[in-house]
């Protein structure tokens, strides 16, 4: 599944963070701890070391309400062993963990700190991964548009933050194209993507796939199945999943569409239980398996050139 959403003030995001960047002491980045990878912006690795000014980078493991803990717990190792990085798992409205971001931040910036000056912190991550409510637990007031749906903040704002620190806050930005396929069914699945430009059928059919093979009981257990059970297709626990929920239109058929959402959003709540959508090795995979794709692209492409060449000698 291709997904391509791009907008106008996402490009602006990207050009006035490159322009305030040096001003700024560290970067702080928000993920979702349900997929840590896929919600880290490959554009954001890019400008943390933009024109070789290498800033250290607080990942913030948000949502890990909604995650799988072990899981959280293997990410933020593998996250610590890359330079200049510290991963902090937390919860965007528990005030005792946002704390702890305070702290982190002033600790990379010791400079500042001797100097009695405020850390100088920009705050980024893609849309929907909760970096609002994460500012406004931060100030203790309403002060970032919060909402459901991403690509809610639209401009930079300057926040002065108790304990010495001053937040650069970024709109939500995604890349303009996500290479990873399975990053962007796992995107879709998590809402970082509107659902105007989803197929709920699609990424419905992602999950189960995933869930069978990952949180097989877990699966069978919340929607009543029988464990013995074997399906040979996916549309076949898709369907017995509906009848269980009692998705039938006429004629006792299941109603692909609805279960499918339900499915989805039962993940998004949590309703399912405490889920990661990827692990470190499964990335590892799926990368080297995105770079033969693209070199076959590029050897491609390159043919292509040599043959319009030859054509016009």
């Amino acid at each position: 599944m291709a997904i391509q959403w791009y907008p106008g003030h996402m490009h602006k995001a990207q050009k006035e963070i490159k322009q305030a960047l040096p001003k700024v002491d560290l970067i702080i980045e928000v993920l979702d701890a349900r997929i840590p990878f896929s919600s880290a912006n490959p554009v954001i690795a890019d400008l943390s070391d933009f024109k070789g000014l290498s800033k250290p980078v607080i990942k913030l493991l948000n949502k890990t309400d909604l995650a799988d803990p072990n899981l959280t717990d293997i990410w933020r190792s593998h996250f610590e062993k890359q330079q200049d990085v510290q991963a902090l798992p937390i919860m965007g409205q528990d005030v005792a963990s946002l704390k702890q971001i305070i702290e982190l931040a002033k600790k990379l910036a010791p400079g500042r700190v001797a100097k009695e000056a405020p850390v100088r912190a920009m705050i980024m991550g893609i849309p929907n991964v909760g970096k609002s409510t994460i500012i406004n637990g931060l100030t203790g007031r309403k002060i970032a548009k919060v909402g459901n749906e991403p690509a809610v903040t639209k401009a930079q704002q300057r926040i002065d933050l108790d304990g010495g620190v001053t937040l650069f806050d970024t709109p939500g930005i995604l890349w303009p194209k996500i290479e990873n396929e399975h990053s962007s069914y796992r995107l879709a699945i998590s809402g970082a993507i509107k659902d105007t430009v989803l197929d709920y059928d699609e990424i419905a059919f992602y999950l189960v796939d995933y869930l069978e093979m990952q949180y097989p009981e877990l699966l069978r257990n919340h929607y009543g199945l029988d464990e013995e059970e074997h399906f040979s297709q996916t549309v076949d626990l898709i369907e017995a999943i509906g009848r269980k929920r009692g998705c039938l239109v006429s004629g006792g058929r299941v109603d692909l569409d609805k279960v499918c959402k339900i499915m989805v959003n039962d993940f998004r709540s949590a309703t399912l239980g405490q889920l990661t959508l990827e692990t470190p090795e499964m990335v590892a995979r799926e990368l080297v398996e995105v770079e033969r794709i693209m070199r076959e692209k590029e050897e491609k492409k390159a043919g292509r050139k040599e043959k319009k060449k030859g054509k016009r000698r």
